[in-house]
């Protein structure tokens, strides 16, 4: 099998997987918290995110080996024809963005699962991951200096804040009840922001290449991500208030 064929059909898995993972994304985030539809269609969602993000590895890689050849529709394009930018956007840019999708769907599995149970969530495959992804987001800066792309290394940032919150939770001393949950909301969300921004990135480039490294389109996703989660925190953060003050007006009868 050939690179191009080996890249046709692995792309094809990501279509599949990627679609199914994009549509299930919003049934947990529309659901009731807690409730059936939430629970089984976030299991869909991060089953789909990580076969995706592992498949995209695979993708990147034959990329890496035969830019040209597993990307001939860009050969005679006057922007994109450069094997080394071919290889930068499909190749470098897609590694980081699996590994991102892949660090943020099982941290978010493994809080929702393990709740407060920060020692137990200290796996070597999650420990592992925030490596991973750090390399890949140090990989990304040099990269896109390297061709003089300022997009491509300023969103190693997210790489690097994931890492960080990720860590700041792993082995906070106090973490509190609802940090967890926090967290959960978090990952999850970041991960549908990933393979929204590789599906919007990736599909100009195919469809209007003149507009795949333009900032307008890298931030829609980015944006309407944020905002997800700032609202899902601030909901958590209202049910949470009023539960407390219930305890503590119930703490002198006990």
């Amino acid at each position: 099998m050939s690179a191009h064929d080996l890249f046709k059909f692995l792309v094809c898995i990501h279509i599949l997987t990627g679609a199914i993972g994009l549509v299930s994304f919003w049934v947990p985030v529309a659901a009731r918290k807690g409730g059936d539809n939430h629970r089984r269609w976030g299991r869909v969602f991060t089953a789909m995110m990580v076969v995706t993000g592992l498949v995209a590895v695979g993708i990147s890689l034959t990329t890496l080996y035969a830019p040209l050849a597993t990307h001939p529709h860009l050969a005679d394009h006057p922007d994109f024809s450069d094997p080394a930018l071919i290889a930068m956007i499909f190749g470098w840019m897609m590694l980081y963005l699996a590994i991102l999708t892949i660090n943020l769907a099982w941290y978010g599995w493994i809080c929702v699962n393990l709740k407060q149970n920060q020692v137990a969530s200290r796996t070597p495959l999650n420990l592992a991951l925030q490596v991973l992804l750090t390399l890949a987001a140090i990989n990304t800066i040099w990269r896109g200096i390297e061709i003089g792309q300022p997009l491509v290394t300023g969103i190693s940032i997210v790489g690097f804040a994931t890492v960080a919150t990720n860590l700041w939770y792993l082995y906070h001393p106090r973490p509190g009840p609802v940090l967890w949950l926090k967290e959960h909301v978090k990952a999850h969300v970041g991960a549908g922001i990933s393979v929204y921004t590789a599906f919007f990135a990736f599909g100009a480039v195919r469809l209007l290449p003149e507009a795949a490294l333009t900032p307008a389109l890298w931030s829609v996703p980015l944006i309407t991500g944020i905002g997800l989660i700032l609202w899902h925190w601030r909901k958590i953060d209202r049910v949470r208030k009023p539960a407390s003050r219930a305890g503590h007006r119930q703490a002198p009868a006990e």
